[in-house]
């Protein structure tokens, strides 16, 4: 299988309830008019970026059977995050961890830290 553009992607798989998020390029210009060096507009609180992909969710406890001797392979269940893949999400910037991946900059963040999702069709 060949490593495109498409499915580069595809390869990563994130852990627990961690969400990779795009963040979303800044003007770098303020209300008034001022412009400011990407450094300021980086170090905000408040981010905001799509989410490109997302991990399974939290790890559900194990219920356990009334009948020990019985062996069956439980799977691992996970309660869903709430990100999916292509919502614009607002985040905390002091919990985002930066990563480079293909010379594109990403960031992972717990899903306790997205403070809000836009959900829309046409966000692509």
């Amino acid at each position: 299988m060949e490593i495109t553009a498409d499915n580069k992607l595809k390869r990563l798989e994130i852990v627990g309830d961690k969400v990779l998020i795009k963040p979303k390029l800044h003007n770098g210009k303020t209300k008034t008019g001022l412009f400011l060096p990407p450094t300021v507009t980086e170090k905000e609180d408040v981010q905001s970026g799509f989410v490109v992909k997302v991990g399974p969710g939290y790890p559900l406890p194990n219920t356990g059977e009334d009948e020990p001797w019985k062996t069956t392979e439980e799977k691992v269940k996970y309660m869903p995050l709430q990100a999916e893949e292509g919502d614009l999400a607002i985040y905390l910037q002091r919990h985002a961890i930066e990563i480079e991946y293909n010379s594109e900059k990403y960031v992972i963040v717990p899903q306790s830290s997205i403070l809000m999702l836009e959900r829309s069709e046409d966000l692509f």
